[in-house]
């Protein structure tokens, strides 16, 4: 697969820039989306949603609950969260899809959809804007937790807490990363990457466990699964972007890697163009519910 260079994007003269990401930025392209989405559908935790489906039956029948499941997808990009979570809950289910790039709500809820989702609304706006979550079952969310900051996490699960509804978080940047075969750079390389993560106060590889402190401060019980991209020959493009979109935040962030950071590419794509580069993504899945309906 061959993905054209585009222009406009932050660092987009560099040999190395990334071409239809931004790592640490909100804004996705639906190309980017496309891409990942199928590493993304193998990585998440399916153990997890079937936990979540347990709780949802157990909450909904104790409280005598008969219509749709309603489910709140933060930063829903094109739908993906939705394409794989709904199949996987028993029930039928309303999805409100949230996203600040207004194309992308519109994108999804326009989207066919799995037979399980009766409706779908596009809400544009971020965590921010929402000051509640009444009526909500269930909050999902895709590769956001790492975007936020301290005080959004905690916003987010008080919104829950109140609601009452469950939290299923989905691939948080835990930040392992295992390169095969490795490179004298790739130690450099990882810390730029991370501390770019970190900048303005973002959590990034530290998300995953905020939102589970925050949680369990509240007295909810926590569930948390490893959920890591494994990416071998047949996911060439999507090593490519990602590498090229690590690396460009790494010089951004540090600038020392500036002078080396062709040859590591060149040496990486080399190694991926002989079939011989894997690579193992870490991410992290987050489960969090009200005690005592549907533990298990």
């Amino acid at each position: 697969m061959v993905i054209p260079l585009r222009t406009g994007l932050p660092g987009a003269a560099a040999p190395w820039a990334a071409r239809l990401s931004e790592p640490g930025s909100p804004v996705c392209t639906p190309d980017w989306l496309a891409l990942r989405e199928p590493a993304d559908h193998a990585a998440r935790s399916g153990e997890l949603a079937a936990h979540l489906d347990a709780h949802l039956a157990s909450h909904l029948d104790a409280t005598a609950g008969t219509g749709a499941l309603v489910v709140r997808d933060l930063g829903c990009g094109t739908g993906s969260m939705g394409r794989w979570l709904a199949p996987r809950l028993r029930r039928p289910q309303r999805w409100f899809l949230h996203d600040r790039d207004a194309d992308l709500p519109q994108r999804a809820a326009a989207t066919p959809q799995p037979d399980a989702i009766t409706s779908t609304r596009a809400v544009v706006g971020d965590l921010t804007d929402l000051a509640d979550l009444e009526g909500t079952d269930v909050v999902v969310c895709s590769a956001l937790l790492d975007l936020l900051r301290a005080p959004d996490v905690e916003h987010l699960a008080d919104l829950c807490v109140e609601a009452g509804a469950a939290a299923l978080l989905t691939l948080s940047v835990s930040g392992d990363v295992v390169l095969d075969p490795a490179d004298a750079l790739d130690a450099e390389v990882g810390a730029a990457f991370d501390a770019h993560q970190r900048r303005e106060g973002r959590l990034g590889p530290d998300a995953a466990g905020a939102a589970a402190d925050a949680f369990a401060r509240r007295g909810w019980t926590i569930q948390r699964r490893e959920s890591p991209w494994r990416l071998d020959v047949g996911d060439a493009a999507l090593i490519e972007e990602w590498l090229r979109g690590r690396l460009d935040a790494a010089c951004e962030q540090d600038p020392f890697l500036v002078p080396h950071a062709p040859r590591y590419l060149e040496r990486r794509l080399e190694g991926l163009a002989l079939g011989l580069l894997r690579a193992e993504v870490g991410h992290t899945d987050l489960l969090a519910r009200p005690v005592g309906q549907g533990a298990r």
